[in-house]
């Protein structure tokens, strides 16, 4: 039991609850719009720092600016999936730029990128649009492994929430600039830009050899395209809606109003319906790229030498602020008026988020995140092989309802809404009815109905574990007391897989119209005392050889191992700090009797008993209280 409360106890602590704005295509596709959507100037003066920031590395980056096919198995990034890079397969510029020209793992999550599009282009209802988005994390995950952990390190890709509704722009802005204040989307998109703004005002400014003249062109459109990241999660309903809350509200209500849309206006007063992340529209891409684009021209402007700024000497290097790893907005001073009229210019573009909590706040809704006390009444049937006997070789059918309270964690969702992190242990009690099937083979015994039966009516106590395994089921109870000790972050990538479906991702959540199937064999086991309290079960053998041919009346207990297959949820129901579902499970088992005596006749002897095999099928009906 020690083990296991560990084990719950660092699926906790793994609960990062990676809270994405835009996926990869989706941020691609915004930038794309952007860049296609420059004056024919600033065109001509990005494809030529482009041309500059690419020598040397000509075997990575490719020849144009932007490829708007976003082709499977390509072999070269182009700039347009540098702000999908950073923030979600990066930490910052200087990492960006380091996965783009080092690693080999970063052009298989652009071909992850590439194949979601398709699928989602393709999806015909929600059902398939969910699969594809679950299918794509897992390979990102794969290839990627700190992708589940990066973007839920803190709240840097949303939107501070308004203090008041009285709140202006301009104070809103400064105070999500200001020093100490938490990281924040804005906050991080102004930072690098600014810094991204006077390395072009040193490109521009400064005599430098080529080489030198190349790697500063490189240096800022990598703080530049990180800094993108961030401005275009701005325009993600979820990240809009506002932080506030615990883990499992910031999760829920992000997922929530990404799907359903939220009503927004921005600064400069323009009135919008917002989408997020995974249902982005054309109007909500566009919306973006506007602000992008402005962005944009204001580097090319300044590295083109159309307009002036005071600068530093900053190194021609990309930035190495970490925004994983730091949760406040560092100290930047800017005196330059004309960097703050650069930012104010795209800054207002930008939706008002909602408001903090209290009056007039957006509802909110929660994730399966958090601890929480279940109730859980269920209805069984199942088919046995036969009696406990030995002669006893008639199948028949047993029913049985039970209700059991659970305590446990919820983590599903770490990644999509296909994962299951469920952790629970459950207590309660079983009553079974009687077999369908006589002890014995006479036709009179069917008469006696239930005081005849091969395994009369019986009641039991039930236990019940379910924890998610990485590999083969609870090698994490295994592993966890070790890993915790000597490599955490392994420990963190194992739990991560393993709610999410495992090293084989085999037991994720298929989403479907009629509701959502998983296979959960190894994930869950119950098991039952029969005859394990006051009153002891007694059991009827029929004849055997051993005993002349007289039937026994014996005193039993048995343990069944019962072990869910496959498990089907219809529908689920959430309030801020409840959800509730109907769960049907298709279950197979296994009935072992123990401590037989018997009661008579006097001179009998014991008998010989098997085992009894069953399958079935669970209805139960989940209810949960989430604790904040």
């Amino acid at each position: 039991m020690k083990k296991i409360l560990k084990v719950i106890s660092i699926l906790v602590l793994l609960n990062y609850t990676p809270i994405y704005a835009w996926l990869y295509p989706e941020h691609r596709d915004i930038t794309i719009l952007a860049i296609q959507d420059l004056a024919p100037e600033y065109r001509s003066i990005l494809d030529k720092l482009w041309s500059e920031a690419r020598l040397g590395h000509e075997d990575r980056l490719m020849k144009a600016v932007i490829d708007a096919t976003h082709r499977v198995d390509t072999q070269r990034l182009d700039y347009a999936s540098w702000p999908a890079i950073g923030g979600d397969h990066s930490c910052s510029p200087r990492e960006l730029l380091f996965n783009i020209l080092q690693t080999d793992w970063i052009l298989k999550v652009e071909n992850v990128a590439a194949r979601l599009k398709m699928d989602l282009a393709n999806s015909r209802d929600r059902s398939e649009h969910i699969n594809a988005i679950r299918d794509s994390d897992i390979k990102f995950q794969r290839v990627d492994p700190n992708y589940a952990t990066r973007a839920g390190s803190n709240n840097a890709h949303f939107l501070l929430a308004r203090p008041t509704v009285e709140t202006d722009a301009q104070e809103y802005l400064t105070v999500c600039l200001t020093k100490g204040t938490e990281l924040n989307a804005l906050g991080v998109y102004a930072l690098f830009h600014i810094i991204a703004l006077q390395k072009a005002a040193r490109y521009k400014t400064e005599n430098m050899s080529q080489k030198e003249r190349s790697a500063l062109a490189l240096a800022f459109l990598t703080d530049e395209a990180f800094a993108l990241h961030f401005l275009e999660d701005a325009f993600a309903a979820g990240h809009v809606a506002g932080t506030w809350g615990n883990a499992s509200q910031r999760k829920g209500t992000h997922d929530y109003y990404n799907e359903k849309g939220l009503d927004a206006t921005t600064w400069n007063g323009k009135h919008v319906v917002l989408l997020g992340d995974a249902f982005m529209r054309p109007q909500d891409a566009q919306l973006a790229s506007i602000a992008v684009r402005q962005s944009l021209e204001q580097i090319l402007a300044v590295a083109a030498g159309k307009s002036n700024i005071k600068y530093e000497s900053y190194p021609a290097a990309p930035d190495s602020f970490n925004t994983c790893k730091y949760n406040f907005v560092p100290e930047k001073t800017v005196d330059d008026s004309q960097i703050l009229a650069f930012l104010a210019t795209v800054l207002v573009q930008t939706p008002m988020p909602g408001l903090a909590t209290g009056f007039g706040e957006l509802p909110r809704f929660r994730a399966e995140l958090g601890a929480f006390i279940g109730v859980v009444p269920a209805l069984q049937g199942k088919t046995v092989q036969g009696g406990f006997g030995s002669t006893q070789n008639t199948p028949g059918a047993v029913g049985g309802i039970d209700v059991g309270i659970r305590f446990g964690i919820g983590l599903e969702g770490v990644l999509n809404e296909s994962g299951d992190g469920l952790v629970f242990l459950e207590i309660g009690w079983r009553q079974d009815g009687a077999s369908s099937m006589s002890y014995g083979e006479s036709p009179v015994l069917e008469e006696g109905q239930q005081f005849t039966s091969a395994i009369p009516g019986r009641d039991a106590f039930i236990s019940r574990l379910r924890v998610p395994f990485w590999l083969i089921p609870g090698d994490l109870i295994l592993l966890a007391p070790a890993l915790a000790l000597v490599s955490p972050n392994t420990l963190a990538l194992m739990g991560i897989q393993s709610v999410n479906g495992g090293l084989i991702p085999w037991q994720t959540g298929i989403a479907t119209s009629v509701g959502r199937f998983q296979f959960i064999l190894g994930r869950e086991v119950g098991v039952i005392f029969y005859g394990y309290g006051k009153r002891k079960d007694a059991l009827l053998i029929p004849h055997q050889g051993s005993n002349n041919n007289q039937t026994t009346l014996i005193h039993y207990r048995s343990v069944q191992l019962e072990f869910p297959i496959l498990e089907y949820r219809p529908f689920r129901t959430f309030s801020l700090d409840q959800s509730s579902s109907m769960v049907v499970q298709f279950i197979t088992g296994v009935d072992i009797p123990n401590k037989i005596s018997v009661i008579a006749p006097n001179d009998a002897v014991t008998p010989t008993v098997k085992t009894v095999w069953y399958i079935g099928m669970r209805l139960a009906f989940d209810w949960r209280q989430y604790f904040n």
